[in-house]
């Protein structure tokens, strides 16, 4: 399923257009299924003392830089408190 890990953000249908470009196109209502900017990354953990594999958005990078991996980590439930 293509959903961030931290935000659990997932895909949006968005799209629709002119008329005029909705009169002469093959599909008419021009809607789009749009996808969240998902990466695969390895992140260390300092606290677990290993590293994890995640598919997270760049947003929810942003939000592991601000918050801190560990305390973002558990607050989306992906590792178990001690």
């Amino acid at each position: 399923m293509k959903t961030c890990a931290i935000t659990k953000k997932g895909s949006i249908v968005g799209g629709g257009y002119s008329n005029r470009t909705r009169a002469t196109k093959f599909n008419p209502t021009g809607k789009k299924r749009k996808f969240p900017n998902l990466q695969k990354k390895k992140i260390f953990v300092p606290e677990l003392n290993k590293s994890i594999i995640i598919e997270v958005s760049t947003r929810g990078m942003r939000t592991m830089n601000k918050n801190g991996i560990y305390a973002t980590l558990k607050k989306a439930g992906l590792i178990k408190s001690k």
